[in-house]
């Protein structure tokens, strides 16, 4: 192994060398302690220490870096406190995560280094969005983030590098080769010859470097990163390295042939780099044993410390709040009495554009949501008053832009996603319900992501355009779903969807878009969310409802004269169970309607919370009416059929008959 210093001194030499083995140091002492049942699991990066470590010191400081499992380096070389890190890996209170995640699932952002999920790939969409704020931002920064060979056969690794080349996004796609996806070798994850071979498909430049040579990787990452600084763009490199133990130790190596151990063995990072350092006359054995014992002895002395903190006491109230970020709202009313007669879809753009107003920082993203203004035209007009900057469009892709959206929030900017139809959700699923959702409660950072969320039946668009996938979200800890009926709620709730930190999935019935309107203040206001609104035409029952159900249950009610109070809940999560509990005591009978299929609904559950908690103050069983069990078709008559509107008026009548 050659080693060029170029114009490194040999107090800098020093330095890496000390930043290089530390990572080596800790792991080995893990090792001995996973031995003795005194940790959990470890992912080992022994072997390719000299990626993590080169990398790190040639970024500035204030460089975000998206680390996965072997890169311990990363952390250390970031000046991450001992303690804290031992905390995270004992699953103590003072761990980076409070104890509510793993090994190397976490992050910080005092030290720009976001963490992994286990979902692979899922992190390089949000390397998109924290480079695209420094582009907003004209901050002339490179972001980092690391794959493992397995990592780049995900959806999400193609997503990704297509945004960043399309949006020019100064991200880094570092690509760890060591060979294996756990135990599958490379020739069974890919036929190129090589991942750099790769790049060519996106338009994108690419750079293989020795993984196992820690000048070479410092040297070529610190040309590269000044390069993309000056002129933003996405690079593709590959790091040669080898995983010199099992992807977790608990896997061991039997898959592994001793002749690749033998032949990397030979290409240690550390062993070579100690000996160039020995045949520059910079190193010494005495010098090499008292560098290590004195990191030893710090970490020895860390480790005490952790162990002697007390195991995690739960507190209940602690764990419920920290699953949102917190956030006390204004409710701002209106400020004066003009109204102006709006549509349901008018509205959600009067709330968008008031926002785009409001906060410089806020980016619409989204299929087509630019110049054609998307296909509902809620953005029409955007691009002319506040540029392709802040209203972008995207390729066809969900997962990687709602990541990109998560990469923004990071960066502590807003962002809204547009779901062309609710249904492509699926395709993103993952960043919703693993990174969104669950971003506050493991690292205290706020996912400030609203995602507009097109839905419902009515329209002929059959089973991929108008299936109702609120309840798909519903029993997600993290997560906040509005459903307007009316076009002034969808305002209201629309910018205080859009001013909380938290993620929102904000329902807007495609059916109501242009059939539903009415009068709605022209100046900016906001509703506060888990307040229903109660239609009072009686006491002889209740519906409890949302979205075009609201309507079609005040339709029945007028249209029979029937003495019963329609509850429009206008939020899913939260819920206002206060409202409910009021309108049960006060009635007795209770329809819950949804235009979704029964199954697993939202109205399901509300119906047995109602049984479970106020069974006395009922008079008959607790009916739920919902569409039938099948796929939406498409033929009106059929989806009619589908629907449960055609039902709503026997329903009724056989609980107030009851």
């Amino acid at each position: 192994m050659k080693f060029v210093k170029k114009n490194l001194s040999e107090a800098e030499l020093m330095l890496i060398y000390r930043a290089l083995i530390k990572p080596r140091i800790i792991e080995e002492r893990m090792l001995v302690l996973l031995r003795q049942g005194k940790i959990g699991k470890w992912f080992s990066g022994i072997g390719q220490e000299a990626i993590s470590v080169g990398l790190t010191l040639a970024l500035f400081e204030d460089e975000y870096v998206l680390p996965l499992h072997r890169n311990l380096g990363v952390f250390t070389t970031r000046n991450m406190s001992n303690k804290q890190l031992f905390a995270q890996w004992q699953g103590k209170k003072s761990g980076f995560t409070k104890g509510r995640d793993r090994s190397f699932h976490f992050g910080n952002n005092e030290h720009h280094i976001v963490g992994m999920i286990s979902h692979l790939g899922a992190m390089l969409g949000v390397a998109n969005g924290i480079a695209l704020a420094d582009i907003l931002e004209n901050k002339q920064r490179v972001t980092v983030c690391f794959s493992g060979d397995g990592g780049t056969s995900e959806g999400d690794f193609h997503e990704a590098l297509n945004v960043a080349a399309v949006w020019s996004l100064p991200v880094i796609f570092l690509i760890e080769n060591n060979g294996y996806g756990l135990s599958t070798p490379s020739h069974e994850q890919f036929r190129c010859k090589q991942f750099i071979d790769k790049g060519i498909g996106y338009g994108m430049e690419t750079l293989q470097i020795d993984g196992n040579n820690i000048l070479d990787v410092y040297h070529e990452i610190s040309t590269l990163a000044d390069s993309m600084r000056k002129t933003p763009r996405p690079v593709l490199v590959e790091a040669l390295t080898f995983r010199m133990r099992g992807h977790e130790e608990a896997s061991g190596t039997k898959y592994v042939p001793q002749e690749l151990f033998d032949k990397w063995k030979k290409k240690d990072p550390i062993s070579n780099f100690e000996n160039f350092l020995i045949s520059e006359g910079y190193l010494t054995h005495e010098l090499k044993l008292g560098i290590e014992t004195e990191i030893l002895a710090q970490l020895n002395e860390d480790i005490e410390a952790v162990f002697s903190e007390p195991e995690i006491e739960p507190n209940l109230q602690e764990e419920l709040n920290d699953v949102y970020a917190p956030f006390i709202p204004i409710i701002q009313p209106t400020k004066n009495e003009c109204e102006t007669e709006m549509r349901l879809i008018d509205a959600v753009r009067n709330a968008l554009w008031m926002a785009m107003e409001k906060y410089e920082s806020l980016v619409i993203m989204g299929q087509d949501v630019a110049d054609y203004g998307g296909v509902f035209k809620a953005t029409e007009g955007f691009v002319e008053k506040f540029g392709k900057g802040r209203v972008r469009n995207t390729p066809i892709t969900e997962s990687s832009i709602l990541g990109a959206g998560y990469g923004l929030a990071i960066r502590k900017m807003k962002a809204i996603i547009e779901m062309q139809f609710s249904d492509f959700v699926t395709c993103g699923f993952n960043q919703i319900v693993n990174n969104l959702a669950k971003s506050h409660y493991r690292w205290g950072q706020p996912a400030d992501v609203v995602v507009r969320m097109p839905t419902g039946a009515g329209v002929q668009a059959g089973p991929f355009h108008s299936q109702s996938t609120e309840s798909w979200f519903y029993n997600v800890p993290g997560l906040k779903i509005y459903y307007p009926s009316t076009a002034k709620d969808a305002k209201g709730l629309l910018l205080r969807a859009i001013e909380d930190p938290n993620p929102v999935l904000f329902f807007e019935h495609k059916y109501l878009y242009r059939t539903q309107s009415d009068l709605v203040p022209e100046d900016y206001y906001t509703i506060d969310e888990g307040q229903a609104a109660v239609h009072d035409f009686g006491s002889d029952a209740c519906i409890i409802t949302y979205g075009w159900g609201v309507s079609k249950a005040i339709e029945i009610v007028k249209e029979n004269n029937f003495n019963v109070k329609v509850i429009d809940l206008r939020t899913l999560v939260p819920l206002d169970k206060g409202t409910i509990a009021k309108v049960v005591k006060e009635t007795g009978k209770v329809l819950v309607l949804t235009e979704d299929c029964i199954t697993g609904s939202i109205a399901s559950d509300i119906a047995s919370w109602i049984s479970e908690e106020f069974f006395v103050y009922l008079d008959s069983p607790v009916m739920r009416l919902g569409s039938i069990e099948t796929p939406i078709p498409l033929a009106k008559t059929l989806e009619d059929q589908f629907l449960p509107w055609g039902r709503l008026q026997g329903k009724l009548q056989e609980l107030l008959g009851f």
